[in-house]
């Protein structure tokens, strides 16, 4: 670890930042070749700044994926836009993805700012080109080329694959040599415990509605290893007594069904049998809850 490689050798770091949406952690997994990132199609899933390390025979690329960029509403929403925004300082590149299928509005203008401030190259990836014609792609190039002097763009489709190759030759082409920052087998810097906990988190926005998503947390209580098996208890926060009684379900069946589905990807990810085990807990307000956010593990010093 950290010795640097033979000549030729490209590392380094690149911060990936966008609008809620626009497929950062689709991308991100597609790239690691496995999932460590959850999905949703609910904006501000990602509330966290998570590493994710790609490494090759050409390099190591350490992407920060952040949380989608913005207008807060509470603290952690607060929290959230800090760490997007703290995260395009000392990076090598910033990669800044758009959803094609979306009209370029305001929000789009308020991360371009805020690239134009960072002065980091930066490389612009138009995705979800699935879903347009070509001609529309051919607008999106002509128009982003025009607000914003990027090193590169490149149409992808994070979903599909489709010229991620192409992303990829780009980005180590932007790094200068360097050494192997983290071990090669390494795919993210964050603790099972973490991943686990957003695992079940995504599980609980595919399957409840609108009003519940925004306002939930995990927690993982305990991790306990025997022979055969390990045992996991979390804990779902919520912030009002309707929205427990929506992930409990009736006669617990969305909540058996939360952890059912849960249960599949913790063991992929533990490669072990996984007995889980589920409960809801009402903390109201706790987003604007600065004792809790911590508890949660939310640095709240940077703001």
């Amino acid at each position: 670890m950290n010795s640097t490689r033979e000549k030729g050798f490209r590392s380094g770091f690149v911060t990936v930042v966008g609008r809620p949406n626009a497929g950062k952690s689709t991308l991100l997994n597609h790239l690691l070749g496995q999932k460590v990132l959850i999905m949703s199609d609910k904006p501000q899933t990602t509330r966290n700044r998570i590493q994710c390390i790609v490494t090759e025979e050409r390099g190591q690329i350490v992407f920060l994926d952040t949380p989608g960029i913005h207008k807060p509403k509470h603290k952690l929403g607060e929290y959230m836009v800090v760490e997007a925004k703290e995260s395009l300082g000392d990076v090598d590149i910033i990669l800044y993805m758009v959803d094609t299928s979306v009209e370029f509005g305001s929000g789009e203008e308020f991360v371009l700012e805020m690239i134009r401030k960072a002065k980091t190259p930066c490389i612009l990836a138009l995705n979800k080109v699935d879903l347009i014609s070509k001609e529309q792609l051919a607008k999106q190039v002509q128009k982003y080329a025009q607000l914003l002097d990027f090193s590169a763009i490149v149409p992808v489709s994070a979903l599909t694959g489709e010229n991620t190759d192409e992303l990829l030759k780009v980005i180590f082409a932007g790094l200068p040599e360097g050494p192997l920052y983290y071990p090669e087998d390494e795919v993210t810097d964050q603790p099972e415990r973490f991943i686990m906990a957003e695992l079940i988190r995504e599980k609980v926005l595919q399957m409840t509605r609108d009003e519940v998503p925004h306002s939930i947390a995990v927690l993982v209580e305990e991790v306990e290893e025997k022979k055969t098996l390990v045992k996991v208890r979390a804990t779902i926060m919520v912030e009002r007594d309707s929205q427990k009684g929506i992930i409990i379900g009736q006669g617990g069946s969305m909540l058996k069904t939360i952890g059912r589905l849960a249960r599949v990807d913790i063991e992929a990810l533990l490669g072990s049998q996984v007995f889980l085990e589920l409960w809801v807990k009402v903390k109201k307000d706790w987003r604007n809850r600065s004792d809790t956010l911590r508890h949660l593990g939310y640095d709240l010093r940077k703001y």
